[in-house]
């Protein structure tokens, strides 16, 4: 952290305080502060929309160490984050070194934070904090300077999928099959999934009216917050599903998908943020380990009679997909994508992809 360390300091909703050192932009900041195990992906965790609102707590001890890449554009998409800029509020590090070191490095994560007016605060007991959040659950809080303050606010109140989706139609053209994606907040390498498939996208806002689009099949992007704030979402697709063109719900889009349906969502205590969730396919003895990042659940006890559970979580139990029991409608909480993560369950687009005739 060199010699000039800054003070800074955590603040959560029960009275806690966090000591630690600043680095990034000195910018006091209030949001949902949640935490991710996986040990490497920071500039694609950073960029993930789904993190809008929160404060992340990355569990790894050292983070930093690798830089940040550039901004190379591919199809029109930056070609190493998962949108146009940071997406978290903060950042908590155990320990953030300055000397970073990787052949794709262009500047380091401090650099990169105060270009884009993001706090971070390193040399915090992440450990403590992260047992707190998992006794507790998820609570808010705030990243604080000197003797300033700022109120605590809750994300989860507002429509963040609003403050991430594009605000009009995005096309990607490729082969001569088309698949609309309902941007709840889409990470890049979901689109960059479908291209490599040599499939046309085209991607559209939040609230679009997407059964005027003449497509092959349909994705509900991943996202933030509250899937019942997605009132638009929920009741275009909730006509979607009387059709029978594919239909693929991934992460918020799940939830959005099971809620069309009929069935019911919830709040997990402190959600699934990792790269290494055991994910069972029901009916089988396959475990799949898989990419995540949601705070919220599909309740599989409420599913219509015309769907089922597909997946579900090997350490909680809870819901991790659904599917239609006749009809090409399926919905994954994990992200077969991938970045950052593993890629095990990747054929889970091409078995959508095969399901567009």
């Amino acid at each position: 952290m060199g010699s000039n360390k800054q003070p800074a300091k955590l603040i959560l909703e029960d009275g806690s305080i966090f000591q630690g050192y600043s680095f990034g932009s000195r910018k006091a900041v209030a949001g949902e502060v949640v935490f991710n195990t996986g040990m490497v992906g920071y500039p694609e965790a950073l960029t993930d929309p789904s993190y809008r609102g929160q404060i992340l707590v990355l569990t790894y001890p050292l983070i930093g160490n690798y830089g940040v890449p550039g901004d190379e554009v591919e199809d029109s998409l930056l070609k190493h984050f998962e949108s146009d800029k940071i997406q978290v509020q903060g950042l908590i590090v155990a320990d953030y070194p300055e000397a970073y070191s990787h052949w794709n490095a262009k500047k380091s994560l401090s650099e990169w934070l105060q270009e884009q007016n993001i706090p971070g605060i390193a040399e915090i007991d992440t450990r403590q904090l992260t047992k707190k959040l998992r006794e507790k659950g998820t609570l808010l809080g705030k990243i604080l300077y000197d003797d300033e303050n700022i109120e605590l606010e809750d994300p989860n109140k507002r429509n963040l999928v609003a403050e991430v989706s594009v605000e009009g139609p995005i096309e990607y053209q490729r082969g001569k099959k088309r698949v609309i994606i309902v941007d709840c907040g889409v990470k890049n390498n979901i689109i960059r999934a479908f291209l490599r498939r040599n499939l046309s996208v085209i991607r559209c806002p939040w609230n679009y009216d997407f059964l005027n689009e003449k497509v092959d099949g349909i994705v509900i992007s991943n996202g933030p917050g509250d899937p019942k704030k997605c009132k638009e979402t929920i009741e275009n697709l909730r006509r979607a599903l009387s059709e029978s063109i594919p239909i693929l719900g991934i992460c918020l889009g799940s939830q959005i998908l099971a809620l069309a349906a009929g069935a019911d969502t919830y709040k997990l205590k402190y959600g699934h943020r990792s790269q290494n969730q055991p994910c069972v396919e029901v009916g089988t003895k396959r475990c799949y380990i898989t990419p995540q990042n949601h705070g919220y659940a599909v309740d599989s006890d409420t599913l219509p009679q015309d769907w089922r559970e597909w997946f579900y979580n090997n350490n909680d139990k809870t819901n991790e997909g659904i599917i239609h029991i006749s009809k090409p409608f399926f919905g994954t909480q994990f992200h077969p994508e991938a970045s950052p993560g593993p890629d095990d369950t990747e054929f889970l687009l091409d078995m959508f992809s095969r399901a567009m005739r």
